[in-house]
């Protein structure tokens, strides 16, 4: 199952896996200093800077999952 779809908010990528900033300017995006952050997404971004979707979504799935709140206790 993956974790992150096209649909998913650049800001919620940053959010849950800090380590996705290195992936996104990998790939030319400077999405964590961007303040469009909190709007666009994944999808959209990677359009609009002719990088592919699936490319960037199979290397964020690929970041360790992090644990909901609920499952750390």
């Amino acid at each position: 199952m993956q974790r992150y779809t096209a649909d998913t908010l650049i800001r919620d990528v940053l959010r849950s896996a800090p380590e996705s900033a290195a992936i996104f300017e990998k790939h030319g995006l400077g999405c964590a200093s961007c303040l469009a952050a909190d709007m666009e997404t994944i999808d959209a971004v990677a359009h609009m800077h002719d990088v592919s979707v699936e490319a960037l979504l199979a290397e964020l799935n690929r970041l360790p999952s992090e644990p909901a709140p609920e499952e750390q206790r």
